[in-house]
């Protein structure tokens, strides 16, 4: 009988937060040790191109050419095609590096070509040397809208063109019924040397909430054998990046690590919360609380708090 130990590590994650944490389990863990999960509801079309935000920033962050400035995009990016389109008067309210637009014109050819997006997404992330499996939630097109006081937008139309301006009232994924989970992510989850799932510290209402209504995603995580570990994105109230806090304001939600826990409700085993809201720890029922420093700013922080969540998810283990 092997004495050898599960060692793989599935995560799920959104963009700069999620990657953050996925690119310090990425350093700690043995090649192919880590899958990632990534939303796909912010995809979009954008200049006739099939854009990924969320799936890029994981492979960027995790290939090490991610702009440490802003946590998404190309670093030393250039511009030249995004000023020329302006001065064409193209729609330039979303800006493609000159890097960044040479992986969407590869992806949009492939998927035009007939290649699933799961199956796109694994060789250019081969072509960036990543020895981790980034997969998308489905192959197949999900839509995130924003209900707001403005009408329903597309998210990257609240996100990026209106800067998150108009006042939240809901959220919809447009084309959810009918998606189909990625068949890959299954697999991660039957893999018999998993030892844990991570949920990263992404925003839960529009990277989170969408990978958990694809149908039978949910369900699959709920069956699992290993324990499930979220790392709260609120930290003193405050989203880390990104409109949570603002999103969870506008719908009547005080902004806390203890809402994190009610909204993943039976699905967590153990949610990882910061040292700021450590008060809080005695007021989260259900599952088991870590106090940590969750705010990453260098890669030290990343590893550091990827060892003690898989630390943590270890202890839940036995």
């Amino acid at each position: 009988m092997s004495d050898r130990r599960p060692s793989k590590i599935l995560a799920l994650s959104g963009g700069v937060g999620g990657a953050k944490l996925a690119c310090g389990l990425y350093a700690v863990l043995p090649p192919g040790g880590l899958g990632v999960l990534v939303n796909t509801g912010d995809d979009f079309s954008h200049l006739g191109l099939s854009i990924s935000p969320d799936l890029d920033t994981v492979m960027y962050t995790l290939a090490g050419v991610v702009n440490p400035e802003t946590g998404w995009g190309r670093a030393g990016e250039s511009w030249t095609f995004m000023d020329a389109t302006a001065a064409l008067g193209g729609d330039a309210w979303f800006r493609l590096g000159d890097k960044d637009l040479a992986v969407h014109v590869e992806r949009t050819r492939r998927l035009r070509a007939g290649e699933p997006l799961g199956a796109v997404t694994a060789e250019l992330c081969h072509r960036f040397g990543i020895a981790a499996e980034v997969m998308p939630m489905s192959d197949d097109a999900i839509a995130t809208l924003v209900d707001s006081d403005a009408g329903t937008l597309a998210f990257q139309d609240y996100f990026v063109r209106r800067g998150c301006e108009p006042r939240v009232r809901g959220f919809r994924f447009q084309g959810i019924e009918a998606a189909r989970p990625n068949p890959r992510a299954l697999a991660w989850l039957e893999d018999p040397d998993l030892a844990a799932i991570v949920i990263g510290p992404s925003n839960p209402f529009v990277s989170v909430a969408p990978i958990l209504a694809v149908p039978g995603l949910r369900d699959a995580l709920a069956q699992r054998r290993v324990p499930l570990v979220a790392v709260s994105p609120i930290v003193g109230g405050q989203a880390i990046k990104g409109p949570a806090a603002k999103m969870m304001d506008e719908l009547g939600i005080r902004p806390s690590a203890a809402w994190v826990a009610e909204q993943y409700g039976d699905l967590l085993d153990g949610l990882v919360i910061d040292e700021t809201d450590r008060d809080l720890a005695a007021g989260i029922h259900g599952p088991r609380v870590l106090v940590a420093q969750t705010v990453m700013r260098t890669a030290t922080d990343r590893a550091r708090l990827a060892g003690e969540v898989l630390g943590f998810a270890a202890e839940l283990r036995r």
